[in-house]
């Protein structure tokens, strides 16, 4: 059966840490390790629930800055620093964009409350999909079955006429066992040559 529809994650895919200067600067101010700051800002039972919609991201940012000894006046530096070296990869998005002209397009991502923000008025890429599905608006984070079948469902396609690519094996193998090709994201290169391959172009 052809391939009708390519699904994205955004954190370590689209949008990655080109250089961790800052993030490993604000780590050693603040005296933890470049993971704990990670650990206490991403995951976590705070973390999660903020992927999941039950706090707000203004919630989390608190709860990490109040944890690391972070002065609330301070948030927004802190925030501007942890993520200094995130770039949003502007090449595969234009690769995204002329799939999308032959294939649906969508993103599955476990992301905070102001994502989709971001998506729009600071990325510029919402056109680029049809379909965009954010762990904390659907209250549903992967690998779980469920936010595979939304967006199945929301494209109106089968698991195997979908792929779908992340940075994160666990997410990769939950797609696998709901029916849908994958590609574990190493690089762009790499995942482009996998995704033609599998498209046959």
């Amino acid at each position: 059966m052809p391939i009708k529809a390519i699904l994205w994650d955004i954190g370590g895919v689209l949008v990655r840490t080109m250089d961790r200067t800052p993030r490993t600067r604000l780590a050693e101010r603040l005296g933890v390790t470049y993971a704990q700051l990670e650990e206490t800002v991403f995951s976590g039972g705070m973390g999660t629930m903020a992927q999941l919609g039950v706090i707000s991201s203004d919630d989390q940012w608190h709860w990490a800055a109040r944890t690391l000894g972070i002065p609330e006046n301070e948030i927004e530096g802190f925030q501007e620093a942890f993520f200094g070296g995130d770039q949003l990869d502007t090449g595969l998005v234009d690769a995204i964009r002329s799939f999308h002209a032959s294939y649906r397009t969508g993103i599955i991502s476990n992301a905070l409350d102001n994502t989709r923000r971001m998506l729009a008025e600071r990325w510029r890429i919402t056109d680029a999909f049809d379909l965009i599905i954010l762990s904390a608006e659907v209250g549903v984070m992967k690998p779980d079955a469920r936010i595979f079948q939304m967006a199945l469902e929301g494209l109106s396609v089968a698991p195997e006429e979908t792929v779908f690519i992340d940075d994160s094996l666990h997410n990769v193998q939950g797609a696998q066992s709901v029916g849908l090709h994958a590609i574990h994201f190493h690089s762009p290169q790499q995942v482009l040559e996998e995704l033609n391959a599998l498209l046959g172009r």
